[in-house]
């Protein structure tokens, strides 16, 4: 019997950063995915999804041979041929039941905890046995590589490692990739689903590819143009060269890598000043709202109520356009929690938690 379990996440700064290469910091949060199986003599591995009411099944492909795909964002058989390609060998099947109790498509993360905990488990059964089996920052790295480039997705690795490590996690995306857990003690958030759908590929491709564009532009003027080093008034000299949309986004880009670094030193201080994060949640929606435009007014409404309600500042949580948001609440997050629900939201009280689980 193998069981596997990896955390949600909520993107406490940096949101849309982190696939420009510029920081962000996560937090893992207590609703998590979990993968229990046990072997069977059979080739197929059966997979049982009650939350959804479905369910999965492959046999294993001949050596030297991949799984072929048969859906979109096929994710159990993508993690399944990316390890093979890492020297992962199966030798029979294993019945499988995968639960969870993340809200799906709400900005949460439930696809990438989804990810994280197949890695681990399929790393846990395999035949095969390596040291980097085990690492947590591996595993991020196979489920980024499994969800997002596998299929040519437009997200970044944000998502998966911060399922992998857990925690509060600080990470910049530069050459090398740097990860660096975060020592800060944090009290209750609440998290708040809109229960709107929302459309995370249409966003991710506004926002990213038109800051991606913007900066193209750019480059062709000033081959020296860096957005990490880039200071927001100097972006004045390239209004000729961008649409208003690109110079919005480009400008938000900026704003909130200025919020990631306040945060940052905020982080690492002597003294956590949980007011002060509270107001640079806010200060990071103001943005996230106005000059990415991915707000809805329901959620406008469910941060409002549950600010009135007492919480210390709060934002929209993932890619945006609906899902979720989320506050902090360390003094009351029952009385938030409430106004989040009598505002139409459905409310979770979370805490930071750990990374993914092998047991």
């Amino acid at each position: 019997m193998i069981k596997t379990s990896a955390p949600g996440r909520i993107c406490l700064f940096g949101e849309h950063q982190d696939y420009l290469h510029l920081p962000v910091i996560t937090s893992a949060i207590n609703l998590r995915i979990t993968i229990q199986g046990k072997k069977r003599r059979e080739r197929c591995f059966k997979i049982a999804l009650p939350d959804i009411k479905g369910s999965e099944q492959f046999c294993l492909p001949s050596e030297g041979e991949e799984l072929r795909y048969v859906k979109e964002r096929d994710y159990f058989r993508s993690v399944f041929n990316v390890l093979l390609r890492y020297g992962a060998r199966f030798g029979h099947g294993w019945d499988c039941t995968v639960q969870g109790n993340i809200p799906i498509n709400s900005g949460t993360s439930s696809s990438s905890a989804l990810c994280v905990a197949w890695t681990r488990f399929l790393c846990k059964a395999s035949l095969v046995q390596k040291d980097e089996f085990s690492d947590e920052a591996f595993i991020g790295r196979i489920a980024y590589l499994a969800e997002v480039e596998e299929f040519g997705e437009p997200g970044g690795m944000m998502d998966q490692n911060a399922s992998a490590l857990g925690g509060v996690l600080y990470q910049h995306f530069g050459e090398p990739l740097f990860l660096k857990k975060l020592s800060v003690k944090l009290g209750a958030f609440v998290l708040g689903d809109s229960q709107e759908p929302k459309d995370t590929m249409a966003i991710l491709k506004r926002v990213k590819f038109g800051v991606l564009q913007a900066v193209q532009k750019i480059k062709e003027k000033d081959a020296d143009f860096k957005p990490e080093s880039a200071k927001l008034h100097e972006l004045a000299l390239y209004k000729e060269l961008l649409t208003e949309t690109q110079m919005q986004v480009l400008e938000g880009a900026l704003l909130n890598l200025d919020i990631t670094r306040r945060a940052l030193a905020l982080f690492e201080s002597a003294e956590f000043d949980e007011r002060l994060f509270g107001e640079l949640l806010n200060e990071h929606q103001q943005i996230l709202a106005g000059r990415l435009k991915i707000s809805t007014p329901k959620i406008e409404r469910l941060l409002q109520a549950a600010l009135d309600a007492g919480a210390y500042g709060g934002k929209i949580n993932g890619s945006g356009g609906g899902g979720c948001m989320f506050v902090y609440a360390p003094e009351n997050p029952a009385k938030a929690s409430r106004a989040i629900e009598e505002a139409g939201g459905k409310a979770y009280i979370v805490k930071t938690d750990r990374g993914v689980r092998a047991e």
